[in-house]
């Protein structure tokens, strides 16, 4: 698969890592404890974890802080799609040998795929085509 120039990398997101971003990413700006809250019910997580978790997202540049009083607020400062692009690619490239062809065939094979998901599949199909004439 031919890959557009881009932005520089994200940074390696663990996936313990990508359930804070999701909620960060959902939420825009958040506090420790508002994360926290969230997670609960989730998952069986100790404040202490996500506290740990936020630290190493904040270390590696994936989030801003930004010390608003006596507390600390957390902001994405990676895009959600840019990291989800880069996570994909990694996965192809290391399962799939970068090929998309082989994954969208096995998961149609093994997975239920919805009419509404055919029907965006294949305007994007269709799309892409388009760019590949012009």
């Amino acid at each position: 698969m031919a890959r557009r120039p881009e932005t520089p990398p994200s940074p390696k997101i663990s996936d313990a890592e990508w359930t804070v971003m999701k909620v960060l990413w959902e939420r825009g700006t958040s506090t420790l404890a508002e994360v926290v809250k969230d997670l609960e019910g989730r998952l069986a997580w100790k404040p202490r974890t996500v506290q740990s978790l936020i630290r190493r997202l904040t270390d590696k540049g994936a989030l801003a802080v930004e010390a608003v009083g006596r507390e600390f607020r957390y902001s994405p400062a990676v895009a959600q799609d840019q990291c989800q692009h880069e996570e994909s690619v990694s996965f192809l490239d290391r399962v799939f040998n970068g090929r998309l062809t082989p994954f969208v065939a096995g998961m149609m094979e093994r997975e239920e795929v919805s009419k509404d998901d055919l029907t965006a599949l294949r305007q994007m199909l269709a799309e892409a085509e388009k760019k590949l004439k012009k």
